[in-house]
């Protein structure tokens, strides 16, 4: 297992540690935003190397010709590379959750096809490639000029609607067909669906605007902003020890995730070999919902309630059967009233894989906050993520289930929803989606 891997069995919340970055497969941070004056011990004046378990080596730079060398705080200095090494997938699936997030989706302009699609990839490519090491690209705004790299990672996916505007038909996978309507969505189709994905992660939020801002420029007139959703987590060292995320309604979020040291995760997370699509191979699918949170009603309930609600408790996330927040659930244990201690539309047990002939996915959300309503409820929520093999067998069998049932679901309100091929990391001189469209 790479040492991208062993990062990734980490909780998502916080998975880097307040001592050091997180491991980066032994990746060479060359040049960050700054002019780089020199470096701390080992590193030598090359650049900042990202080790193993708490060998992070400082960087320094300088704001200005003459200042003295200043180095780059653990936040700021961790890079995660843009090709793993060992792995196939873009950055952005299994990298730990980054305290702030965009969301956004693109159409291509009218008249554009499939060569102008082309060099759109081209020019993000290769500047998520700059941004994540921490250079700057060709005429910048200078928004990130003092930062590092931040765990920055851009992430591309194709919608539905891409292979017809590209003449594609024919090569878009099944696995893009349409989401199937569920009784709980209100979607608003302005903030749905798109030609183009983009999801872009980073600690810093400066880092992460200055992402969105140089791959919006360079959309120029070849795709058109379709929706953008801001979002956050915890940044990372903000708690005692690495933990899982909360959510906005205060309760851990993500714990029956699967983890890639797991035989089966690949199988579950990355499109295999059985594909007709070769260009998809190493790739995956993301389920992308804007859920906004009825908070004021939520809050108004006990934590009993809400604890029977989740079917977890809301200090630990252990199950209501007992034990700690990793503790298998006991599904088939009842109380002195006969009664299931995990009731049976309780959201953890429905949601749960062994209630879904094991589906899966990863969740790799943000929660938002977007003011207040006219009623002077929040406008608040959880911009969720979810990554899979096949959506069908995995988010749509899962949903269909807390659809008819979930104890969870009078709190939430789906208000957007997309759906989008991500496809694997293009090698060194491509561009993402390169096979595809040149193939």
């Amino acid at each position: 297992m790479s040492k991208q891997q062993d990062v990734k069995d980490t909780p998502q919340d916080d998975a880097r540690t307040p001592d050091g970055p997180s491991s980066a497969d032994g990746a060479t941070v060359e040049l960050s935003r700054r002019r780089l004056l020199g470096t701390v011990g080992a590193a030598g004046a090359t650049g900042l190397v990202l080790g193993g378990a708490g060998g992070a080596l400082g960087v320094s730079a300088a704001r200005a010709a003459g200042d003295a060398p200043q180095a780059l705080t653990t936040i700021g200095a961790t890079a995660v590379p843009f090709r793993a090494s060992g792995a196939r997938q873009q950055a952005g699936i299994t990298t730990p959750l980054q305290a702030r997030g965009h969301l956004v989706a693109f159409d291509l302009a009218p008249g554009a096809g499939r060569k102008e699609a082309a060099a759109l990839l081209r020019r993000w490519t290769r500047t998520a490639q700059e941004l994540m090491a921490g250079r700057t690209p060709a005429a910048d705004t200078d928004v990130a000029l003092d930062a590092g790299p931040s765990s920055l990672t851009v992430t591309f996916g194709l919608g539905h609607s891409f292979f017809d505007r590209t003449g594609l038909t024919g090569r878009r996978p099944v696995q893009l067909d349409p989401l199937p309507n569920f009784s709980a969505d209100a979607l608003d189709p302005k903030r749905s669906d798109g030609d183009l994905w983009v999801q872009i992660g980073a600690d810093d939020a400066l880092v992460a605007f200055h992402a969105l801002r140089a791959l919006q420029k360079e959309a120029a007139d070849t795709a058109r902003l379709r929706w953008q959703m801001n979002g956050f987590n915890r940044t990372p060292g903000a708690t005692a020890h690495p933990m899982t995320a909360r959510n906005l309604m205060g309760q851990i979020d993500g714990t029956n995730n699967p983890k890639p040291s797991q035989p089966d995760f690949d199988r579950r997370i990355f499109v295999g070999a059985e594909t007709q699509q070769e260009w998809m191979r190493g790739g995956s699918y993301a389920v992308v919902r804007r859920i906004r949170m009825l908070l004021d009603d939520w809050e108004k309930r006990s934590r009993t309630e809400q604890e029977r609600v989740i079917g977890r408790r809301k200090d630990n996330g252990a199950p209501l059967t007992g034990g700690t927040e990793t503790t298998p659930m006991k599904l088939d244990a009842t109380g002195s009233d006969g009664l299931p201690v995990i009731p049976a539309n309780a959201h953890a047990r429905i949601a749960a894989p062994e209630a879904n002939q094991g589906s899966a996915m990863l969740r790799r959300p943000f929660s938002f906050h977007d003011g207040f309503r006219d009623d002077g409820a929040p406008d608040a929520g959880l911009l969720f993520v979810c990554w899979q093999a096949d959506p069908l067998r995995a988010f749509t069998q899962i949903q269909r289930k807390l659809d008819r049932g979930d104890a969870l679901s009078p709190f939430l309100r789906h208000e957007a929803s997309g759906l989008y091929a991500v496809p694997p990391a293009p090698p060194e001189g491509d561009y993402v989606a390169q096979s595809l469209l040149e193939g």
